[in-house]
């Protein structure tokens, strides 16, 4: 072997030691569960249950797999976060701001998303049973394959979401609003509150669904659907 190569092969391995440990040092520094709520924060699979993090910006963080167990999210900036597989119960986000955010696998049971803004966002095969989505902007929002059991949607803005293959039993639906497609692509209805509801331009629907949802005469239904005869629900007689 040359001088020539071996000092080359020298070098090299000297550029991949020091380039090993920046990278080491980077990822080092980037994930830092005691850092302050800030723009970009890595909190990556970080323990933040119980806390008071009421109006903090944590736009574009990895917030990937942190435990939220009722933490107090109120008015915060998640603006393209990433939140995936994140544990939200019994937190509140009500009034924030998740534009664009990934919330896919998240654990949500009982957690209130209430006038939040999340447009675009992803829920894709969330478990949400029992959460509140009331007076949310929830346009183009992704729910496949969530579990949405009883969540509530009153007065939500729906427009153009996917809900296909979503567990929707007992979702309540009446007072949502929307005024693009929404994609019910074989979700299940049993006994889904679509009381005066305007479903005409739903996608998806098929007369198996309806026959287990609670609706009535109000209820608006696609071209070639028909109300069931058991409609309004017993229980909303009582």
């Amino acid at each position: 072997m040359t001088l020539r190569r071996t000092r080359a092969y020298a070098a090299s391995g000297l550029v991949l030691a020091v380039c090993t440990m920046f990278a080491w040092q980077n990822a080092t520094a980037a994930h830092n569960c005691h850092a302050a709520a800030t723009p970009g924060v890595n909190w990556h699979e970080c323990d933040k249950k119980l806390l008071i993090l009421e109006g903090q910006d944590l736009s574009g963080a990895n917030l990937f797999g942190v435990d939220f167990t009722s933490t107090d999210l109120r008015n915060s900036n998640l603006l393209g976060a990433n939140l995936e597989k994140a544990t939200l119960v019994r937190a509140s986000l009500a009034d924030s701001t998740a534009k664009g955010a990934r919330f896919d696998r998240i654990e949500a049971y009982r957690t209130d998303f209430s006038r939040m803004d999340a447009q675009g966002a992803v829920f894709a095969s969330a478990e949400m049973q029992r959460s509140n989505f009331q007076d949310a902007n929830l346009t183009n929002v992704d729910f496949t394959k969530a579990e949405l059991g009883r969540a509530q949607f009153h007065n939500a803005d729906i427009s153009g979401s996917r809900f296909s293959f979503a567990n929707l039993a007992r979702a309540d639906f009446r007072g949502a609003t929307f005024t693009a497609s929404i994609d019910f692509d074989r979700a299940f209805f049993f006994l889904t509150r679509i009381e005066g509801v305007d479903l005409s331009n739903s996608a998806g629907l098929s007369q198996w669904q309806l026959n287990m949802a609670c609706g009535d005469a109000r209820t608006e239904l696609p071209s070639g659907l028909t109300r069931p005869e058991d409609w309004p629900c017993q229980f909303q007689q009582e």
